[in-house]
């Protein structure tokens, strides 16, 4: 069961986002075992939260007998040291010191806790200072030790993502596997983790999940009989035969024409769990692989029987699978593979967004023979470059697969660069390996120059292209392990974790130590004289600098503006063209009928795992990304401060914050030297550090915000199109089309557009300055209430706050020790032979 937040002044739920989205306490059950020989205990600790409701504004919350139990269970040394498998020694060392800063600082938080909870229902009162400290205790003491790092493998159909995954966790076919046709029908994610077996774990849609979209394959198919003559001119094209094929598989033989009515009564082939989520297991991966095979695997149209597993494939939305502990992969890393165009049903297509806008990182998967000049290819690392402006993806990079596929005549005929002679094949690729890095790391670099600011990270990136052959990772007939570029990948994938895990210690380390300063202040009451003279100067300081905050935002975004204008009058002179060029195929209408039906009933998208992806909403507001994406992304990088950037304006207001707290530090010597100084700046820090997370789930929305409004403007015309049957019913829906949007744009659907992304950035500008007002508020009064109430009753805690205190001193040595074997391991690989050429 989770906690609920169990103290926080009103309009704070911001706290969540910097520890304090949690409380400790919460209600049994009445007459469950949880109530059990609580006595008179409870109603005594009843009316002691009671309490909190006058304060603090919230419900009170009774207490449990899990009350006292330590909030987090203990790993064993066994796990610790084996999570550590994946890594060379030397990172293994730095790991090894993380998690050991890691586990005594929550050692530390866990003691300081259990001290605080029970001397506070001894009083018959509770500070808020003691809330506050102990709801903060509590959210670092159950923060998961780090989340997980989404790698999205993004590519079309045999691009050889599957494949790539083997290679990557060492598991040869382990995804099944086919160049020649779809092979991941779904989403499946692959992680490592501290099981013994394999275990994959298949989602299913929901039973009304499944209802909206039986609904929408059942209206895709009708109406075909009243085509009349002109029904043997009409293909089954894409979407119609995914439809029918659907309801065959679910349902049997003959499905595609019975009633949606009819099919909800109708008994699937398959047997479909309650719960909706199918639990595999397996001693080896081999095993596992032959399990989990018809459930991930697009089933083949000519087969004679079907297995109950193969007919349950359409309701599948998403598998995940965990590996053993690996030696390979580091647990806490979660490989993506992302089918390339999401899917006709809305809640897996859905699916597929949103799972690419929780990757931080994007590799987008493309073979060698594909690389230039496909359609598939560029609209996926188009996609991949907006979830960098809408999502939490911070890397993108291009991997270009199936590098041994080389013809060497043909390519020594063609053959225009270097002078050398080409002996071998090897030497072949090696060359065109480094050719094709060269080339298209030039033009991928541009396209992110013209998309994202010119100091986004990504751009800093050693490696925008990586060329890799899986089969030869297998084989090795001619390349050795390190030249198919496999190993860089996982060394990639460490590092990445690494980085992650050494920020995230050094978070809690400071965070935890700032409590726990602030823990063994409250019995203080040294200076008390001076505090609420001293206090009322540095609200009204804070109450400028936060003015001058809501101005510096408000210019920030008015940066927007300009393009966005710019984007509505290009929109308004190309729309009929972009529309044209959606609307209409070369070979006319044949094959496009279901297609375009398909496009209707889910309002302007299409999603097939064949066909590229149409989304209607997307191409009519394109022009207006084009004009708004390098500013968009300007406001919301992070660097040094520019007009147009956000988070440096918050990070200037942070600082001024913190040399104010220091200047008010040193001139009233505040005990222990300045430590209550260093609390405040700290959990300014924390306070603002949690707007980031909150800054980035509201840009996913406001970059929407255009094609949602779009959307929402052509909905009527695109329902009236669904609803076309008969003869020349193509043509008919594209009129109607046609006609609304002519319709829409004349009563200002892209300013509409303009004004709601426009509103989308003041209510954003809000919610900043109102969660930094009151979070800055509550530490101010948490800063100031040494003396309000009993804090000199409270347990003492000077033992915990000195081993804090070293454990706070021990980052600056674990830094220097991982910085120190980091350069030890560039040199000692600088002087290392060259690798042996490979087997010939």
């Amino acid at each position: 069961m989770h906690r609920k937040a169990a103290w926080g002044p009103e309009g704070s739920s911001f706290l969540s986002g910097v520890g304090m989205g949690q409380g400790f306490c919460r209600e049994a059950a009445p007459g469950s075992r949880e109530n059990e020989g609580a006595g008179s205990r409870k109603w005594t600790r009843k009316q002691k939260m009671a309490e909190t409701e006058d304060l603090v504004g919230l419900e009170p919350y009774s207490v449990d007998s899990d009350l006292f139990k330590e909030p987090m269970k203990k790993r064993r040394r066994s796990d610790r040291d084996q999570q550590f498998w994946a890594f060379p020694s030397m990172e293994q060392s730095a790991l090894k010191e993380y998690e050991k800063l890691e586990s005594r600082t929550r050692r530390v938080l866990s003691n300081t806790y259990q001290k605080l909870i029970q001397s506070i229902f001894l009083d018959d009162g509770i500070p808020n200072g003691v809330k506050y400290l102990i709801n903060r205790l509590l959210a670092l003491i159950e923060k998961p030790p780090l989340d997980p790092i989404y790698i999205g493998l993004l590519g079309s159909t045999g691009a050889g993502k599957s494949s790539l995954i083997n290679a990557i966790i060492q598991q040869a076919m382990f995804l099944p596997v086919s160049g020649e046709s779809i092979c991941t029908s779904c989403i499946v994610q692959v992680s490592s983790g501290c099981c013994e077996q394999y275990e994959a774990k298949i989602h299913l849609l929901s039973d009304q999940e499944w209802k909206e979209e039986l609904k929408n394959l059942t209206k895709l198919l009708h109406g075909t009989e009243e085509l009349g003559e002109e029904a043997d001119t009409w293909d089954r094209d894409d979407a119609m035969d995914e439809a029918t094929w659907k309801l065959q598989m679910i349902y049997g033989t003959g499905a595609e024409s019975r009633k949606y009515e009819d099919l909800l009564r109708a008994k699937p082939k398959g047997k479909i769990p309650t719960s909706r989520i199918i639990t595999l297991k397996a001693e080896e991966a081999g095993e596992l692989s032959i399990k989990l095979d018809p459930y991930i695997r697009t089933q083949r149209r000519d087969r004679a029987e079907e297995s109950a597993e193969t007919r349950i494939w359409p309701l599948i939305k998403y598998v995940e699978v965990t590996l053993p502990k690996s030696a390979l992969i580091p647990a806490g890393v979660v490989l993506v593979d992302i089918p390339g165009t999401g899917d006709f049903n809305s809640k897996r297509d859905e699916m597929w967004k949103k799972t690419i806008d929780k990757c931080s990182v994007l590799w987008v998967i493309s073979d060698i023979e594909r690389v230039s000049g496909g359609r598939a290819h560029e609209d996926l690392l188009n996609e991949s470059i907006r979830a960098c402006q809408r999502g939490f993806c911070r890397d993108i990079a291009l991997v270009v697969t199936k590098t041994d596929r080389l013809h060497l005549p043909e390519y020594l005929r063609e053959r225009q660069v270097g002078n050398q002679a080409i002996q071998s094949h090897r030497e072949a690729v090696l060359e065109r390996n480094e050719t094709i890095k060269l080339e298209r790391s030039g033009i991928l670099k541009e396209k992110l120059k013209r998309k994202l600011p010119a100091d986004s990270k990504v751009l800093e990136a050693a490696h925008l292209v990586y060329t890799v052959s899986a089969q030869e990772y297998w084989q090795q007939a001619f390349l050795t392990e390190e030249e198919t570029e496999i190993p860089k990948l996982r060394e990639y994938i460490r590092k990445s974790l690494l980085d992650k895990k050494r920020r995230m210690v050094t978070k809690c380390v400071t965070e935890a130590f700032g409590l726990l300063v602030l823990a063994d202040s409250f019995s203080s009451t040294e200076n008390l004289s001076n505090e609420h003279l001293l206090m009322s100067g540095l609200r009204h300081f804070v109450e400028e600098k936060t003015e001058l905050l809501e101005k510096a935002i408000e210019q920030c975004f008015a940066h927007i503006e300009r393009p966005l204008q710019e984007g509505v009058w290009m929109a308004r002179t190309s729309y009929r063209r972009i529309l044209g060029a959606c609307l209409v195929r070369s070979r006319g209408n044949q094959g496009f009928h279901q297609t375009l039906k398909a496009v209707c009933l889910k309002h302007g998208v299409y999603a097939s795992r064949t066909l590229a992806r149409i989304d209607l909403n997307e191409a009519i507001t394109r022009p207006m990304y084009d004009q708004l994406d390098p500013v968009f992304g300007g406001i919301f990088r992070t660097g040094k401060a520019t007009g147009s950037a956000l988070m440096p304006h918050i990070d200037a207001f942070k600082h001024s914050l913190q040399e104010k707290m220091a200047e008010i530090g040193i001139r009233n010597g505040w005990k222990y030297d300045s430590y209550k100084k260093s609390f405040l700046i700290q959990e300014i820090s924390a306070i603002l550090g949690g707007l980031e997370g909150y800054i980035i789930r509201k840009k996913r929305r406001i970059y929407e915000s255009l094609t949602s409004s779009v959307q929402n403007d052509l909905k009527p015309c695109y329902e009236e199109a669904a609803q076309i049957t008969g003869r020349k019913a193509c043509e008919r829906m594209k009129d109607i089309i046609r006609r609304g949007v002519e319709r829409q744009v004349a009563e200002g659907m892209f300013e509409r557009a303009q004004e709601r992304m426009q509103h989308q950035f003041q209510q954003l500008k809000h919610g900043i300055t109102e969660k930094v007002k009151a979070s800055i508020t509550t530490m101010l009064t948490l800063a100031s209430s040494q003396g309000d109430g009993l804090y000199k009753d409270l347990a003492d805690v000077k033992s915990e706050y000195k081993e804090m205190e070293k454990l706070h001193r021990s980052l600056r040595e674990v830094a220097e020790n991982a910085q120190l074997r980091r350069g030890m391991q560039d040199f000692l690989m600088g002087m290392s032979p060259s690798k042996a050429g490979p087997p010939k």
